[in-house]
């Protein structure tokens, strides 16, 4: 995993830059090749905000049925790296933002990620903990607990 990581930060950004000089070569313009990566910035910070805005209004609308908002908050995940993505300079990065930004092709991704998920789980690759404990309120926390809010 980290050797995959540390390919990913290295090779993505040598083929980005290699690709924003050879745009850059083929215009023949540095300015036009700075304009598209501030208008990509501006353009999906934009974009972001208001389609992270459409995706905090479903989960609340969720929520007030009483339903558990599982598909919308991994589309709220979606649209924080798609920000992200289209903050980075590039046109790999901008090209995979956008996907993850337009809700009619997150869909896809959002299902593919979650077999990917389940698929992990059941080959027992990743592992999940639950522990629900019920028990009454104690008036005073267990020794060596930080004290309660009202104490000082």
């Amino acid at each position: 995993m980290f050797v995959k990581l540390v390919l990913l930060l290295t090779v993505v950004p040598i083929v980005e830059l290699y690709l924003l000089l050879k745009l850059t070569q083929l215009w023949g313009s540095i300015a036009l090749t700075l304009g598209l990566i501030i208008g990509t910035g501006i353009l999906g910070a934009a974009l972001a905000r208001l389609e992270g805005l459409r995706v905090i209004h479903s989960m609340q609308e969720k929520l007030e049925r009483g339903e558990l908002p599982a598909d919308s908050l991994m589309d709220g995940i979606m649209v924080l790296v798609a920000a992200a993505l289209l903050l980075t300079p590039g046109l790999i990065t901008d090209a995979v933002g956008f996907l993850l930004l337009v809700p009619f092709t997150r869909a896809p991704i959002r299902r593919a990620v979650k077999a990917w998920i389940r698929r992990k789980m059941e080959s027992g690759e990743w592992v999940t903990y639950q522990s629900v404990e019920f028990r009454p309120l104690e008036e005073e926390p267990p020794e060596g607990y930080p004290p309660l809010e009202d104490e000082d």
